[in-house]
């Protein structure tokens, strides 16, 4: 018998849940009539939480436990598995397996806390609104920073799949085919679409080449979001929502951490934080290069994939999924591309073609 704050809309699926946590806990123990919804996220996955026979009810501590749901058709476990093994094999605090049905789609996994670094430094809930760094905000961002160095210095190639020019074009293609002409509605029409097509060739062109090419472990949402103050265990900060991992470019996870979905910050702290992540990955002898400036253009230029891919994603997310709370942060992300666009002379049309889509005036000012 499950909880009842636990919904279902397949009656089917509810019981064969049921049946399953009934054997799961004659093995571990647990409070089967304990199980409380814990997270939801973009995708079609839910995550419960379950306390331990002895437990305190309700509270997160070393006796509770996380039940991940993933209906096989809508979602492949595999990739969680496989990516979740290699975080640990690196020394990173991730979930373990403890149990896994994978005809069914239900995962029992140790469990990281409820508290992830997001909630710790509680940003402003305005989009326009700059967080406002301070001394521990410094410290869990030094503390991410160890962990990506040390997961980039685990990497091998052909282990991930490749984060290659045929990957680049169809996340870029989310943009104009749902943000462009499905969301905004704005005109897709030939002439646009080669525009488009010619500043996406320099901005992969950019991410494929940079750096020399250098590839590394790539987690793709290393955001506060999704690194957990743990309970327990060490290092301190735990890693989630890792199973689109691939082997790509090494400036991809700094982009994503600095320019957040959640919470955005004043350039300087942005640099400050992104130096030190260059220093330290040289420091250990990762592929950065030796000038600061080639690599924060780099990372500039593969966080703007990033933000066109993730508006294309927050429009679908919401036409398509019906989870329209997403778009609400549409506007940091079309903010976040402009300005770099902004800041240097080659994507000036692109600059042009967002303030179009958005019915903006045109303000030039390049830095580079």
């Amino acid at each position: 018998m499950t909880s009842l704050s636990i919904t279902w809309s397949d009656p089917t699926r509810a019981d064969a849940f049921g049946r399953w946590l009934a054997a799961i806990a004659l093995q571990h123990p647990l409070q089967a009539g304990s199980v409380r919804l814990a997270s939801a996220d973009a995708s079609f996955r839910r995550y419960f939480r379950v306390d331990a026979v002895g437990g305190a009810a309700g509270e997160v501590t070393a006796d509770s436990y996380i039940i991940m749901d993933a209906p096989p058709a809508l979602e492949d476990c595999k990739p969680f598995v496989r990516v979740g093994d290699l975080l640990l094999h690196a020394g990173l605090n991730a979930p373990r397996v403890l149990a896994w049905d994978e005809a069914q789609g239900f995962m029992l996994l140790s469990d990281l806390g409820s508290q992830t670094m997001l909630d710790v430094i509680a940003p402003p809930s305005a989009v326009e609104a700059i967080t406002q760094p301070t001394a521990a905000h410094f410290d869990l961002y030094m503390e991410a920073l160890d962990l990506l160095v040390r997961w980039q210095l685990a990497s091998q190639p052909g282990v991930l799949p490749p984060y290659d020019d045929a990957l680049l074009s169809r996340e870029l293609a989310l943009f104009p085919d749902w943000y462009v002409a499905q969301y905004r509605r704005f005109p897709l029409n030939t002439g646009l679409q080669g525009k488009l097509d010619g500043m996406f060739a320099q901005i992969k062109a950019s991410n494929l080449k940079s750096l020399g090419g250098a590839r590394v472990y790539v987690h793709r949402d290393f955001m506060p979001r999704n690194l957990m103050l743990a309970d327990r265990g060490e290092p301190r900060l735990g890693v989630l929502d890792f199973q689109d991992a691939v082997y790509g470019p090494i400036t991809y996870d700094i982009a994503s951490l600095m320019r957040d979905a959640f919470l955005t910050w004043e350039e300087d702290f942005v640099l400050d934080i992104t130096v030190r992540y260059w220093q330290k990955a040289r420091k250990a002898g990762l592929p950065v290069g030796d000038d600061f400036g080639e690599f924060y253009r780099a990372v500039e230029w593969m966080g703007l994939q990033r933000h066109l891919k993730v508006l294309g994603i927050f429009a679908r997310l919401t036409l398509r999924d019906g989870k329209p709370k997403y778009l609400a942060d549409a506007p940091r992300f079309m903010k976040y591309a402009r300005d770099t666009a902004a800041r240097y002379r080659p994507l000036g049309p692109l600059m042009v073609l967002l303030d179009e889509i958005e019915g903006n005036k045109t303000r030039v000012g390049y830095t580079f």
